[in-house]
């Protein structure tokens, strides 16, 4: 595991430090309130543990992409009335994130306040990382958090520039994540499941090339599936498929063969002729015997066992994107009947779980098992750049 300093490594009384910390408040709005705060819930730990512990906080986010531009409708003040609802303590939002206005705001805070910057890219240095803009912001800090882990495939000044700065620190929903990860497919116990799900391959190509490398079974679902399916000379119908990929799809069922790794595509599937809700052509089928007009829709419930059993045999699980259209009944059958089974693996004590990507949440959520899995990622492209084995800037700066 890459060493990386924690809260622990703070002094327990911080009373007369600034923190600057960075966290994720890109909330998903709805007539003028966010519609969820998991992301807010996600950086409490960490906020109301610094605040308690005496220092002033100075909080530093994004919100939509205004693209080095000040725009009234992507100001951080418009979620602050839902950060203290979570937080349950006032803030003061401070209309700068650095000079003379964030010093001006820093003498009225007291220890354990809170303030909220604007809108960090709203100014042109923050996605060029630009060192000037990360010094003029470090300098109203005595240390920096980082606790946004969705934000640190970016290379920006408030996720990588600062830590050239100000001592650096991961937060504890960063550290939470960082041991997650480290747990799934830094040193994992093997052996190791992958599930990847999702419409496309072409999406994906690098998560499973890595993959394959990394694991002892890769489970293929969603209309993934259908390509690889296509790829071995199976006739998918009208299945969303991309025939272009063929090839590639072969040569990574031959890396993985190589690599020892077991690919496991369904092989009876849930069909229809249109894509809607419990369709009346709605049947169950052998994967050779899909007609011209139908399209597979999700994985059948013999192939669900099988992989069940896969499961059993194995220590660690990641679960990335959905097996069938899960979005509308009863395509769902298979994620939730999976993802069931390895949440009381989970539960059981014998496998180790971790799950990442907006879809898969939602997948996880609908299940009813989001909380039986040891760790679930809200960051989408973080999680999924991690998938591919590439370095984090904003993970390798605290590492530093």
């Amino acid at each position: 595991m890459p060493s990386f300093k924690t809260l622990d490594d703070l002094p327990a009384d911080l009373t007369g430090q600034t923190a600057l910390v960075r966290v994720d408040l890109n909330l998903p709005m709805h007539e003028g309130r966010a519609s969820d705060v998991t992301r807010v819930e996600a950086v409490k730990p960490t906020i109301l543990e610094l605040a308690d512990r005496g220092a002033k906080l100075l909080l530093l986010a994004h919100f939509g992409r205004p693209k080095g531009q000040r725009h009234s409708t992507m100001s951080t003040s418009l979620v602050q009335g839902d950060v203290e609802r979570v937080l349950d303590r006032e803030i003061m939002f401070v209309s700068e994130v650095g000079g003379p206005v964030v010093e001006q705001s820093l003498g009225i805070l007291r220890p354990g306040d809170i303030g909220l910057l604007d809108n960090v890219r709203f100014w042109p240095g923050e996605e060029a990382n630009d060192p000037e803009f990360a010094r003029a912001i470090a300098a109203n800090g005595d240390f920096y958090v980082n606790d946004a882990f969705s934000a640190a495939h970016r290379a920006h000044a408030s996720t990588e520039g600062l830590t050239h700065f100000l001592p650096s620190y991961a937060g504890r929903a960063m550290e939470a994540e960082l041991k997650a990860l480290e747990a799934a497919l830094g040193n994992p116990e093997r052996p190791v499941a992958a599930v990847v799900g999702g419409a496309k391959v072409s999406t994906k190509l690098d998560v499973l090339q890595h993959l394959v490398k990394q694991v002892q079974h890769l489970i293929i679902g969603g209309g993934m599936a259908n390509t690889f399916l296509a790829a071995r000379g199976v006739d998918v119908g009208k299945s969303l498929a991309e025939h272009d990929l063929a090839a590639t799809a072969n040569r990574i069922m031959d890396e993985a063969e190589h690599a020892g790794c077991t690919v496991h595509l369904p092989y009876d599937v849930v069909v229809a002729k249109e894509f809607a809700a419990n369709p009346a052509s709605l049947r169950t089928a052998n994967v050779h015997e899909v007609a011209a007009d139908e399209m597979i829709l999700d994985i059948g419930p013999r192939a669900v066992e099988a992989l069940g059993d896969v499961l059993k045999t194995c220590r660690t699980l990641v679960w990335n994107g959905p097996l069938g259209a899960f979005e509308t009944p009863p395509f769902d059958a298979a994620t939730v009947a999976l993802a069931r089974t390895a949440a009381a693996l989970t539960q059981e004590g014998s496998l180790t779980s971790v799950a990442g990507g907006g879809d898969t949440v939602a997948a996880l959520a609908h299940a009813g098992v989001a909380r039986d899995f040891t760790y679930v990622s809200t960051a989408g492209g973080a999680f999924l750049e991690w998938m591919e084995g590439r370095e984090l800037p904003g993970v390798a700066a605290l590492t530093r």
